[in-house]
């Protein structure tokens, strides 16, 4: 991993250089109970902030971060050094995001609009059928990155999402939710093709492909995870960022919620984005 600070200012640019990104949703969840807002790095947010940046710090691929809701081993006592510095790290991205939001008042999620890139990949659907970013033109697109055994985190986003939809009413219709499964290897189409038909069939789809594929597309979007060493039943869980990307109906990346913002903030947000772009 990385870690940059940039010249003269209180901000951190974190890039994960090996397929699988290393900063989690537990490394956001630090930052959240400190209501202070998240991401994983933008480039173009921090490179807006960037003057002369400093020499990078290199850190081990690999570091053990701290308990949360979801099972991990304890570090150990020699690592705690670098993980308070990945946790300092990311409590500090929450003032490079202030680059990426407008202060207008306008929007009360965070405004990405022109730091991350159209919604772009090719993917196999839960129905079986290959799809791409342009098959959902003329929708706004929800995008949100987990996997079917997540035991928190990804059930408790999906059934937020879930009241965005019911709170949307009628402009629902014209509303799409991706869910990118970070674990290609359990998350067949037909696993889940069953999880996206426990919340709603309609608005949701189920999208996976291979490790290779869906390690491209998180580099694409910043998203960080990483596969956990498998317990003695070969049972694992993929600790994973936790973010929702918002794209328009031309496929242009606009908002980003994350676990702070509430149902009704989104809500107020997407019938917002969609009566400006419809």
């Amino acid at each position: 991993m990385h870690v940059a600070a940039s010249s003269g200012l209180l901000s951190w640019h974190l890039t994960a250089t090996a397929t699988r990104g290393i900063l989690p949703h537990r490394c956001a969840w630090v930052a959240v109970r400190n209501e202070m807002r998240y991401s994983i790095s933008f480039g173009g947010c921090v490179d807006t902030l960037r003057t002369k940046p400093l020499p990078l710090f290199r850190f081990p691929m690999s570091i053990p971060l701290p308990r949360s809701r979801m099972r991990i081993p304890r570090a150990p006592r020699r690592q705690s050094v670098l993980r308070h510095a990945v946790l300092a790290a990311c409590v500090g991205l929450s003032v490079a995001l202030s680059a990426c939001t407008r202060d207008d008042g306008q929007w009360k999620l965070t405004n990405v609009s022109g730091h991350l890139p159209d919604l772009g990949f090719s993917l196999q659907a839960d129905n079986g059928q290959t799809v791409s970013g342009a098959s959902f033109a003329g929708k706004t697109t929800l995008v949100f990155f987990g996997y079917t055994h997540c035991p928190d985190v990804c059930p408790e986003t999906m059934a937020r999402l879930m009241q965005v939809l019911e709170q949307l009413g009628n402009d629902a219709r014209d509303v799409r939710i991706l869910f990118i499964s970070v674990d290609p290897h359990r998350d067949t189409p037909q696993t889940l093709h069953t999880y996206v038909q426990a919340f709603d069939p309609q608005h949701v789809v189920g999208l996976s492909g291979s490790e290779k594929q869906i390690a491209n597309l998180a580099r694409r979007y910043r998203v960080a995870y990483q596969t956990e060493k498998p317990d003695g039943n070969g049972n694992y869980e993929v600790t994973h960022s936790s973010a929702i990307y918002v794209f328009d109906r031309t496929g242009r990346a606009r908002l980003l919620a994350t676990t702070s913002d509430s149902a009704d903030m989104i809500t107020d947000d997407l019938k917002l984005l969609i009566e400006q772009t419809s």
